[in-house]
């Protein structure tokens, strides 16, 4: 017999599986659940965006495209980055076109971290920054950001953090799963504390359109800051283009060639009329990222209420499209909260644990749902909490 012990990689086998993808497997066996667990539009990739990957099909546009994307959706994406955010990129060796976001950071650790490196991480965050370091046989070093801070990352903890291993710093803002912000001022200081050392900064700007009250500002515009910063972002959360897996790279030539090279072997291209599609968004899908952004703000409103109301605290988010409502006083820990919650009110969340161990003592709630579906978890929630009262 075959021992599959000794023949997977110890490495990959150490991993904890992801918290979020656990929940969402739990409820796709239960009926008439109310899920507030994935962060995924609830919006229709807007038509003239699937038209135009339709044309392109219609046209037999289905061969392969350059390693990097084709050229004409790297000039778009590199105006984007100047029209949106004020970054310039050379499309032509300062751009790479991924397998979606998830790629992009990929490729970015992959190309900078080495066994023994180590890599700064703000938690709570995205869950994929720390198993790919480990397979990468990096040391991840959490910094665990406050409630009372505002779930940012202050200059301080980063200092503090830094050692003569530290190769690079994620900056996963706006923050998933708490939806803080970093703003101009903050970024500044920031910077301050990397001058004069060799870290890379892999900056995940995947929610960069959405912030509410003050636009996103990318730490590579700041002074001194682009020669040492690589951006990942990509289209599924500002276009509502989940399934398309398009995603993208922006950073010097110097570490964009390299970055390039895993891509071309790992990947070869992303998929074409997925190319096609993202050139019409990043044209002509102004107003509809500003129409779902309205609409999203107008929902973090509504259950941010809705959740004060019921007597959870909950910190203002300022960007993406989730909350990260404190859950501790009720007396359960974030897990039991959560299966409680699903198996006896039929209403998922995630633990704030999925997310790092700081995340004990709250959830994570994304409201990219409708109000009428955010209104029914409400009701549920509530009948919850008034039954760990008795």
């Amino acid at each position: 017999m075959i021992d599959y012990e000794k023949m997977l990689s110890k490495t990959v086998c150490d991993i904890k599986p992801s918290g979020i993808r656990r929940f969402f497997d739990m409820l796709s066996e239960m009926e008439d659940v109310i899920s507030l667990t994935v962060g995924q539009p609830d919006f229709v990739t807007p038509w003239h965006i699937r038209e135009a990957a339709i044309e392109s099909l219609e046209k037999g546009k289905t061969y392969y495209t350059s390693n990097a994307g084709t050229g004409e959706l790297r000039e778009e994406i590199a105006k984007y980055l100047k029209r949106r955010f004020q970054l310039e990129y050379c499309p032509k060796d300062e751009v790479i076109v991924t397998v979606g976001g998830s790629e992009a950071i990929d490729v970015a650790m992959r190309a900078i971290l080495e066994p023994g490196d180590e890599v700064i991480v703000p938690m709570p965050s995205f869950v994929c920054y720390g198993p790919i370091a480990q397979m990468l046989g990096a040391k991840v070093v959490n910094i665990d950001t406050k409630l009372e801070n505002k779930f940012k990352l202050t200059p301080e903890e980063l200092k503090n953090a830094i050692t003569p291993k530290t190769k690079m710093l994620v900056l996963p803002f706006p923050n998933n799963p708490t939806g803080a912000i970093l703003t101009k001022e903050e970024l500044e200081e920031i910077a301050k504390v990397l001058e004069g050392t060799n870290i890379a900064v892999l900056s995940d700007e995947i929610y960069g359109e959405l912030t509410y009250g003050k636009r996103h500002i990318s730490i590579a515009s700041i002074e001194g800051m682009r020669e040492r910063t690589i951006i990942a972002s990509g289209f599924s959360k500002a276009y509502a283009m989940t399934g398309w897996r398009l995603g993208y790279l922006c950073g010097p030539r110097e570490l964009i060639k390299e970055m390039l090279k895993i891509h071309q072997y790992a990947i070869m291209c992303a998929p074409t009329a997925s190319q096609f599609a993202a050139v019409e968004a990043m044209r002509n899908g102004d107003e509809d990222v500003e129409m779902m952004r309205n609409e999203y703000n107008r929902r973090r409103v509504f259950i941010l209420e809705g959740l004060r109301k019921i007597g959870i605290e909950c910190f203002e988010p300022e960007g993406a499209f989730y909350i990260y409502p404190n859950i501790a006083p009720f007396g359960l820990s974030s897990e039991e909260f959560a299966e409680k919650l699903l198996f006896e009110h039929k209403c998922a969340v995630v633990p704030g644990t999925a997310f790092g161990d700081c995340g004990e003592g709250f959830i994570r709630i994304s409201y990219a749902y409708s109000v009428k579906h955010l209104s029914q978890a409400l009701d549920k929630i509530k009948a919850f909490i008034e039954s760990l009262k008795k």
